[in-house]
């Protein structure tokens, strides 16, 4: 599993809709793709969320940005992540 961070971005019409099963449909979402929901946080600034999510690859990710997108009306920006224990290790090789 591969794990990204989801950075969402409210638009107007998906303020309106901001409720408990909103939120519970979308961590149902990742589940159907086969991931995990890790971490969910509201942001101030250029984001308003930040999803933690594990996948089994990129492909995945793709898939959840664009369910997420239809399901709420927040856009999703995907980024890979690994730890910096594991970063340490690839750039020592």
């Amino acid at each position: 599993m591969a794990t990204f961070f989801m950075f969402g971005k409210y638009t107007a019409e998906a303020i309106k809709e901001i409720s408990i099963e909103r939120t519970q449909q979308a961590v149902a979402e990742i589940k159907k793709l086969g991931g995990e929901m890790i971490a969910m946080h509201a942001l101030l600034g250029e984001y308003d969320l930040l999803f933690c999510v594990s996948l089994p690859g990129v492909e995945d990710a793709i898939k959840a940005s664009v369910a997420l997108q239809k399901l709420t009306g927040i856009s999703f920006s995907s980024c890979p992540a690994v730890t910096v224990e594991a970063f340490d290790q690839m750039m020592a090789q």
